[in-house]
């Protein structure tokens, strides 16, 4: 298994031991919101009972006890409606009106919608009259069925955050990282380049008509492109107005002679040059890697075209092959560092590709179509 499927197994996990925490947390407070429901009925049907109580009263009836029992409900909103309608008496409700008949009609209505939703307890008087008690949740009932919701949330930002600081700590590190190698790697070649040069010269001077000494020139000059670039991938690269067209027929020149004569490269570039604001050595290195990936793909044979024109915002180059073509759920994962269907490799041309295309160049690097056993065409867009 891939790492990257491993971590994508890791990342499902995580996600469904978080939904059943979730969950669990839900049912539990659900729980106990319905057990705090069934406890503030039964005190209700016992306050209701007190109200009865003290409707029906005579000389027997322990007064003090009774209104003990009424007064003691300091929580649950509750409103008691007379055999004909009218509003008998209430407690704990939060309403305001600017007069008397606007909060009557106010409670009313209150007492009417919670009597609809099957909040009520009915009391029967002797003279076969029924006495409604309407009444809602407490406040503490309300805020309990509440607080697992207010708690996920919490939860969630807390992760959600987490995971943001710990992606940034790690691309931050991985930056460093980035502009570290290439760095120590531009001054390590530094040296034998030099050395190289100098005894390049020398053998010009002792043999000035060999014909290899030429294409040993060519190979020192491309070191010290290497040189360059991995120099500029250390550091924010300056980037100039370059003619496209030219920077892809170099890329060809370079790549033509160096590729199996199965393999034909071609280009469709536009008649008219059109400039871009690009570092010309870094975004060769671009083209070059997706020529090296289309090549491999199409194990030595096949065609690669490199198109570039320009829109109206943007700017664009596209580079097709006719290789093994890659799986739609692998679009995005050829990007990631390690990925490689080479059994030699490291796996970071694209890698870099896409950090040179849209960290120092602000654009998009992305497969455009791919198709099994037909082609690729990798799109690159540079904006204005």
């Amino acid at each position: 298994m891939h790492w990257t499927d491993r971590m994508r197994l890791v990342k499902v996990v995580l996600v469904c031991s978080a939904v059943a925490i979730s969950a669990a947390s839900l049912v539990w407070s659900h729980i106990l919101a319905s057990d705090l429901a069934r406890e503030e009925r039964s005190r209700m049907e016992v306050w209701a009972e007190a109200m009865r109580s003290f409707e029906q009263a005579d000389e027997q009836t322990d007064l003090a006890l009774v209104l003990k029992v009424i007064n003691g409900n300091n929580t649950i909103p509750v409103v008691v409606l007379s055999p004909d309608g009218a509003i008998q008496a209430h407690r704990n409700l939060d309403l305001k009106a600017p007069d008397e008949a606007t909060l009557e009609k106010k409670i009313t209505s209150w007492a009417l919608a919670r009597r609809d939703a099957g909040s009520v307890i009915n009391i029967h008087l002797d003279d076969d009259e029924v006495m409604q008690i309407c009444y809602d949740e407490s406040v503490m009932l309300k805020r309990l069925a509440s607080y697992p919701y207010i708690q996920l949330g919490i939860v969630f930002i807390f992760v959600v955050v987490a995971i943001f600081a710990l992606l940034s700590s790690k691309r931050a590190e991985q930056n460093k990282v980035w502009v570290g190698l290439s760095k120590e790697t531009a001054h390590q070649l530094g040296t034998p380049i030099s050395s190289l040069m100098a005894w390049a010269q020398v053998l010009k001077d002792t043999y000035p008509d060999d014909k290899l000494l030429p294409e040993m020139d060519k190979d020192v000059q491309r070191l010290q492109v290497i040189a360059e670039r991995f120099s500029k991938i250390g550091s924010h690269p300056e980037t100039n107005p370059e003619n496209i067209s030219e920077v892809i027929s170099h890329v060809v020149d370079y790549i033509g002679p160096r590729t199996s004569n199965h393999v034909v490269i071609s280009t469709q570039l536009p008649a008219q040059p059109f400039y871009a604001n690009i570092s010309a050595p870094l975004f060769e290195w671009v083209v070059e890697n997706l020529c090296k990936n289309a090549v491999d793909a199409m194990d030595g044979a096949g065609s690669i075209t490199i198109s570039a024109h320009e829109e109206p915002v943007r700017f664009v180059v596209e580079v097709a092959d006719t290789g093994k073509g890659i799986p739609k759920n692998r679009f995005s994962t050829v990007f990631q560092p390690g990925f490689t269907t080479k059994a030699r490799g490291w796996g970071l041309g694209l890698s870099l590709a896409k950090r040179i295309i849209e960290e120092y160049h602000n654009g998009r690097i992305f497969v455009k179509t791919s198709e099994i056993n037909k082609g690729t065409t990798f799109r690159i867009e540079l904006n204005k």
